[in-house]
C-alpha cells in the first residue's frame, strides 16, 4: 500500500510540471510580437477543419464545372480532332481550325448550328466525282450530297418529283470516271389527265391507262367514261378522258406538304440535326359536282381527288451519339435522375442555362455565386432558365446557387407539364423553349 501511495504521488508531480511547463511556452507566446495572432490562426484552422469534417460527413454535394467553354469532336479529311472551343457556330469553328470547306463540301450539323454542348461532333464530307445517267445522256459532278436526289439537283440537273433516282457504288473508276456514285435517272412519263372537263398535266410511271387511274385514285362511277381504254399503254403526251354527261363540275386546288423522313445517324450529337434532301410540297386537284337550284350552286359532292404533283420527302438525319461528362453525370445522380433520362436533360440544360445554376437570362457570364436577395424577380434564372428563379425555392432552400437542387425542381417541372424529360425534349426540339 506505500508503494501504491508513493508511486500515485510522483504521478501527481509529473503532472504539475508539464502543466507548469504549459502555462511558461503559453507565457512566452504572449510576450512574443506574433505570438496571440498565430495562436487565433491556429486555432481558428482547427475549428474550421472540425466544421468541415462534420459538414463533410453529414452532407456530400457533387460539384462540377458549368459550361464556359466546349469540346468538338471534328471529323475530316480520314482523322479525328477533339478540341476545347468557345467559338459560337460550327462554321466559326471550323475557319478557327483552318479547316478549308469547298463549295460542293458537305458539313453537318451545318455551318450555321449553334455549339451549345459539350463534346459537340462536326462531320466535314468531302466532294468526289459521280457520274449521273439521265436516259442517253451522262454527266460528271463533284457533290457530297445526303441523297442521290440532292446529288442530281446541285448537279443542276432539273427533277420532277415523279422521277426515280437510284444509286450505287461506281464500280470502275478509270471506265466509270467516278470515285463516288453512278447516279440513274428514271424519268417518269408526262402526259395529260382530262376528268370532267378539267385538264392535269402529270407525269407517271405507270404502264397503262387502268394503272395511272389507280395510282391517282381515281374512281369510276356508273356515268362515268373513259377515253383511250384501259389497257392502252402510258406514252409521252397522251391524253386520258374521264367524262360525265349533264355534270357542272367545281375544282379546288391545293398544297400537299413534304413529308419528312428521319435517319438516324451515330456520328451526329444527339439532338442536332442535319438536312440531307430539301423536301418539296405536292399538288392536288380535288373534283366536285356541283348541285343547283333555279342555276345557282347550292351544294357541292366531291368526285374525286387527283394527286397532281408529288410531294418530295424532306429527309433529316437525327443525331444520337450522347457523350456527357462525368461530372454533369454525378451531378443528374444525385439529384435523383435516371440513367435513361441524362441525353435529355443534359441537352435541355445546355441549351437553356449552359449548366450555370446562377445564370441570370440575357448575359453571358457565369456568376460564381448568388445570394437568393440578389437573384432578379423577373427573366429566367439558373440552369433551367425557372421564371423567375425563386419559384425553385420549392425544391429546397439552396435553389439560387445549387445545381442539384435545380435539378430536383425541374424534374418535377418537366412531369408535371410533359409527363416527362423525354416529353420536354420532344416539346423543346420543336419550339426551343419548355
Amino acid at each position: 500500500m506505500p508503494q501504491v501511495i508513493k508511486h500515485m504521488q510522483r504521478l501527481w508531480r509529473a503532472v504539475r510540471r508539464l502543466k507548469t511547463a504549459q502555462v511558461r511556452r503559453f507565457k512566452r507566446w504572449q510576450k512574443h510580437p506574433f505570438g496571440v495572432p498565430i495562436l487565433f490562426f491556429i486555432g481558428a484552422v482547427a475549428i474550421g477543419a472540425a466544421l468541415l469534417l462534420v459538414l463533410s460527413e453529414t452532407h456530400t454535394t457533387t460539384t462540377f464545372h458549368p459550361d464556359t467553354s466546349y469540346i468538338a469532336i471534328v471529323t475530316h479529311d480520314g482523322e479525328t480532332e477533339t478540341v476545347p472551343t468557345n467559338e459560337p457556330t460550327v462554321g466559326a469553328l471550323l475557319k478557327k481550325m483552318g479547316i478549308y470547306v469547298g463549295v460542293h463540301d458537305r458539313v453537318e450539323p451545318s455551318p450555321a448550328t449553334s455549339i451549345q454542348q459539350d463534346y459537340f461532333r462536326v462531320n466535314v464530307y468531302r466532294a468526289v466525282p459521280v457520274t449521273i445517267t439521265d436516259g442517253v445522256s451522262t454527266y460528271t459532278a463533284y457533290s457530297a450530297a445526303g441523297t442521290a436526289r440532292s446529288a442530281v439537283t446541285e448537279a443542276g440537273v432539273q427533277l420532277y418529283s415523279e422521277d426515280q433516282v437510284t444509286a450505287q457504288p461506281a464500280e470502275n473508276l478509270v471506265t466509270e470516271d467516278s470515285l463516288g456514285e453512278h447516279i440513274t435517272i428514271n424519268r417518269a412519263v408526262p402526259i395529260t389527265l382530262n376528268i370532267y372537263g378539267v385538264e392535269l398535266p402529270l407525269r407517271t410511271h405507270a404502264a397503262t391507262v387502268d394503272g395511272l387511274l389507280q395510282d391517282r385514285g381515281v374512281k369510276l362511277r356508273s356515268q362515268d367514261t373513259v377515253i383511250p381504254a384501259g389497257n392502252t399503254l402510258i406514252t409521252a403526251g397522251l391524253q386520258v378522258f374521264v367524262n360525265r354527261k349533264g355534270t357542272q363540275i367545281i375544282t379546288q386546288t391545293q398544297s400537299i406538304p413534304a413529308p419528312v423522313q428521319s435517319v438516324t445517324d451515330n456520328s451526329l450529337s444527339f439532338g442536332t440535326t442535319a438536312v440531307r434532301q430539301q423536301g418539296s410540297n405536292g399538288t392536288e386537284v380535288l373534283t366536285y359536282q356541283a348541285n343547283t337550284v333555279n342555276g345557282k350552286v347550292v351544294s357541292q359532292t366531291l368526285l374525286q381527288t387527283v394527286v397532281t404533283v408529288q410531294p418530295t420527302p424532306e429527309v433529316v438525319a437525327q443525331g444520337q451519339a450522347v457523350t456527357i461528362p462525368a461530372d454533369k453525370e454525378a451531378v443528374m445522380a444525385e439529384a435523383g435522375i435516371a440513367a435513361g433520362d441524362y441525353k435529355y436533360v443534359d441537352y435541355i440544360a445546355s441549351h437553356e442555362g449552359g449548366w450555370c445554376p446562377t445564370k441570370i437570362q440575357g448575359t453571358h457570364d457565369c456568376p460564381g455565386y448568388m445570394s437568393d436577395s440578389d437573384v432578379p424577380s423577373y427573366g429566367g434564372y439558373g440552369i433551367f432558365q425557372a421564371t423567375p428563379g425563386s419559384k425553385m425555392a420549392s425544391a429546397g432552400s439552396d435553389w439560387a446557387t445549387s445545381a442539384v437542387t435545380q435539378i430536383r425542381w425541374a424534374t418535377g417541372y418537366a412531369d408535371a407539364r410533359y409527363g416527362s424529360w423525354a416529353g420536354a425534349y420532344d416539346h423543346w426540339t420543336v419550339n426551343h423553349n419548355w
